[in-house]
């Protein structure tokens, strides 16, 4: 059992790492699955607390991975306009089932929302978006480094060798 136990723990947390940037898959949830099925080896070292701490990370960065494009987009000056046309964009982008949908998608929402509310000032609209697309770098860079610590760990965990040196490192 805790071949195959070990075997899906990679194989959930690679697709996990694959998913983190395509946007049909759940990324980081499945990475979190991952973790959680080295966990249930009977050789795993991992605490309960560690696990409890990757739930609520995974949580958190999930969460935030949705709220991002609207803040960003405030934050750089955007209207409410153009937070609901980033919240609108990221989805459309998501339905789209695309990659390019779900990056272009915040984008391109917060500039038609920001048009939409003042059609004169093209040049904010454009920075709006910018910021709005920097939030996609930012949401995807944050689920990309979570899915990679819980390789590490799980790497870890699994390869007696990797473990002490783990160990021993840190």
């Amino acid at each position: 059992m805790d071949v195959l136990l070990s075997i899906l723990a990679l194989l959930f947390i690679i697709i996990g790492i694959i998913g983190c940037i395509v946007p049909i898959l759940p990324g980081v949830a499945l990475a979190y699955v991952g973790y959680l099925c080295c966990y249930f080896c009977s050789f795993s070292q991992i605490s309960t607390t560690a696990v409890w701490v990757y739930l609520a990370l995974t949580i958190a960065v999930s969460v935030l991975d949705y709220i991002l494009p609207a803040y960003m987009t405030k934050l750089s000056g955007g209207s409410k306009a153009g937070q609901r046309g980033a919240t609108a964009g990221l989805i459309a982008g998501m339905l789209l089932g695309s990659i390019v949908g779900a990056i272009i998608g915040p984008f391109v929402g917060a500039v038609v929302g920001e048009l939409i509310n003042d059609g004169k000032d093209t040049s904010r609209a454009i920075k709006v978006g910018i910021g709005s697309f920097f939030s996609f770098l930012v949401g995807t860079g944050l689920k990309v480094i979570l899915s990679f610590v819980m390789l590490l760990s799980v790497f870890g965990d699994i390869l007696p060798v990797i473990r002490d040196w783990f160990v021993n490192l840190f």
